[in-house]
């Protein structure tokens, strides 16, 4: 017989600061709800604190942190979960205060999560390092031993001071590992870039849970791992796809973003967002269904900008229509946003559409050239048509005149050949 783990009891708290609302704090703790649930664990109750500053000591002020000890308790919660994260001062204030109750904020469930979901060697490395950069400042008794870790979200253990500075230098030594080899990784990265860079790129973002995965899918008509959860691709991967006969693309799936996403674990998967500063094209995914599509926008728009992607060109994609009953609503979104594309990834609406806008936008800056190749150069001629519009082509004394359209990528590629130019 097979025993289930028995999932830990949390209680959510979210801080009501100057310039935020209550309407504002309660979406907020509806998305770290799910990110707790996707981190295995129950939520059993919710905790708003309305502030004027941030209390140094526990965040919320001696007091209050001391009463939601106290509701924790009465609850039957063991972990207690904040939405904004804690320094690690109040990390160790806390876990003096709260003895049995494990204290943990928004940034330790997403790398929680992250860890549970990596799954190539890269995300790997990535989700260790920023997981350790956290960890680091953070090390106090409520931690367990590195190499004796009992599993659970954010788990404890008696450890002594003297166990504490030795796994601190283990921590520090692991990083100091974990840096260069993300660097061994960029530089393959790159190497592979430079093999890519004639092919037109498209890269997909968007919010967690948008639809990503399943659209890459469909478009690439390859097997990929989906899952209605937050975060189910940490991974980029990357496909060939044929628009038409003549014209193909590669385009990569990226990490999902989400509010509040902790700055060390950008930095750490910097190398699989530079996919994105890549891009020929970005495909902005959005789930038209989803209540919060307003502050999608504006989180995937700060991303981009932080990024250094918001000048990239860009499609504005409405996924999940096959979601929506109400067809007023799926006017006034379209409305509201005449330039995008509304389909279904997961029921194939809507794709040749789109197919079709990403073919437009390849084709913008084409240019026009009449090139004459002598009959021998039979590769260089399959070259020169591949993946461009081919307006003519003529067979005289000379060899083979083609007139095509293609970007000035391409063009400059060709004339590498020293084809006669007419």
């Amino acid at each position: 017989m097979v025993l289930q783990k028995k999932k830990e009891k949390a209680l959510l708290v979210g801080v009501i600061l100057p310039g935020l609302n209550k309407t504002e704090v309660s979406e907020n703790l509806d998305e770290l709800e799910m990110l707790t649930n996707t981190a295995g664990a129950i939520v059993i109750g919710r905790d708003t604190q309305s502030l004027i500053k941030i209390n140094p000591s526990f965040f919320i002020g001696n007091g209050k942190a001391k009463q939601l000890i106290k509701n924790a308790n009465e609850l039957g919660a063991n972990m207690i979960v904040f939405d904004d994260e804690l320094s690690p001062a109040q990390i160790k204030n806390y876990y003096i205060l709260a003895k049995d109750i494990k204290i943990i904020d928004r940034s330790g469930i997403i790398l929680d999560i992250f860890k549970n979901h990596a799954r190539t060697k890269e995300a790997k490395t990535q989700v260790e390092l920023a997981y350790l950069q956290y960890l680091l400042p953070r090390l106090t008794r409520q931690w367990t031993h590195l190499e004796r870790q009992m599993g659970g979200i954010g788990t404890r253990a008696g450890m002594g001071e003297t166990q504490i500075e030795i796994d601190r230098r283990i921590i520090r030594t692991k990083i100091t590992r974990l840096n260069k080899e993300l660097i061994k990784i960029d530089k393959e990265r790159s190497v592979q870039s430079v093999k890519r860079k004639n092919k037109f790129r498209v890269a997909l973002v968007g919010y967690t849970n948008a639809g990503k995965s399943t659209l890459f899918k469909a478009l690439s008509k390859s097997e990929v791992y989906i899952q209605d959860q937050l975060f189910a691709t940490l991974d980029t991967t990357i496909r060939k796809v044929d628009l038409d006969v003549s014209h193909s693309i590669l385009l990569s799936d990226t990490v999902g973003f989400i509010r509040k996403l902790p700055h060390n674990l950008v930095a750490s998967f910097n190398s699989t967002l530079k996919e994105v500063l890549e891009a020929d094209l970005i495909l902005k995914v959005f789930d038209i269904s989803s209540p919060q599509i307003d502050k999608h926008f504006d989180i995937i728009d700060k991303v981009l900008e932080d990024l250094g992607a918001s000048e990239i060109d860009n499609l504005i994609i409405l996924n999940k229509v096959d979601l929506l009953k109400n067809l007023e609503l799926i006017k006034e979104r379209f409305l509201s946003l005449p330039k995008s594309i509304t389909i279904s990834a997961l029921d194939h609406l809507q794709l040749y559409e789109l197919k079709e806008a990403i073919l437009k936008k390849i084709k913008k800056n084409y240019k026009t050239i009449e090139l004459v190749f002598s009959y021998d150069k039979g590769a260089m001629i399959n070259y020169a048509e591949e993946g461009v519009d081919v307006i003519s082509r003529e067979y005289g004394t000379e060899g083979v005149k083609i007139k095509i359209r293609a970007n000035p990528k391409k063009i400059e590629n060709i004339l590498r050949l020293n084809p006669k130019v007419v």
